[in-house]
């Protein structure tokens, strides 16, 4: 969680706030490599998620393609699309973050995160199927929650800036959705596995401690999703400030 949360975001904050207001030649200088290596970390985080048995390390390169988004967002030099980006930051990380948690809630009760044992849970878990239902589609960016506002954003102001790199963006969402919601289908429905079932009473949904704790992260999602505006009118000025230091035009 606080790989994902906070320190994934590190870099990603040290080129707004240091590296392309401090060097703004060199940034528009490798701003089509950083895109096409972008883009190419979109793809690739998707293309091994799809293939992922574990259920941590889908999430894990799950991550790498959202946050090739980021750097796509930054690197068009957009008011749209670094505001895309940094929403996007945001929402990755309670996104992101709740899904190890709950990740860690399954792995506390079976210490395994093989995705071809845990047939059925949506039986024996209800509850914990209903959260990580709710978290996967957050991530897919469904609408009304903060993971489609960021995005939309990146793609808006991307298209703008170059339209094959958007629809490509977008042609990998599609894979997001097709990979996430298969692990889900998965992990939660069917018939109680086998493993799940010789577990007994150990098998037990989540407790009220983990429930609250999920709680505020899922309610920030929502909000977000609901109201952008919260973030992106404290980001006007910031991001004005940001492409001029960075020598581009105001308005895009």
């Amino acid at each position: 969680m606080i790989l994902a949360g906070v320190l994934l975001k590190l870099g990603a904050y040290g080129l707004i706030r240091f590296a392309v207001p401090l060097y703004p030649y060199a940034a528009h200088s490798f701003a089509w490599p950083i895109i096409v290596l972008s883009v190419i970390g979109i793809v690739y985080g998707a293309i091994v998620s799809i293939v992922q048995p574990d259920l941590k390390r889908l999430i894990a390169y799950s991550s790498v393609s959202h946050m090739g988004f980021v750097t796509l967002g930054i690197f068009v030099f957009s008011a749209t699309a670094l505001q895309g980006a940094i929403l996007q930051m945001i929402s990755h990380g309670l996104i992101t973050g709740g899904l190890f948690l709950l990740v860690g809630v399954v792995y506390e009760r079976t210490h395994d995160r093989s995705i071809d044992k845990m047939g059925g849970l949506a039986a024996t878990m209800p509850l914990w199927s209903t959260v990580f239902g709710f978290f996967i589609l957050a991530s897919i960016g469904l609408p009304g929650l903060s993971g489609f506002v960021g995005e939309f954003l990146v793609f808006v102001g991307s298209f703008a800036y170059a339209p094959a790199i958007a629809v490509a963006s977008i042609i990998v969402m599609v894979l997001a959705a097709t990979y996430l919601l298969w692990m889900f289908q998965r992990v939660a429905f069917g018939a109680v596995s086998d493993f799940l079932a010789g577990l007994g009473d150990h098998l037990t949904d989540m407790s009220r401690v983990e429930f609250v704790t999920l709680a505020p992260l899922a309610a920030l999602i929502v909000v977000f999703g609901l109201f952008p505006s919260l973030i992106l009118d404290f980001l006007n000025g910031p991001v004005q400030h940001f492409l001029l230091a960075a020598g581009t035009a105001v308005g895009g």
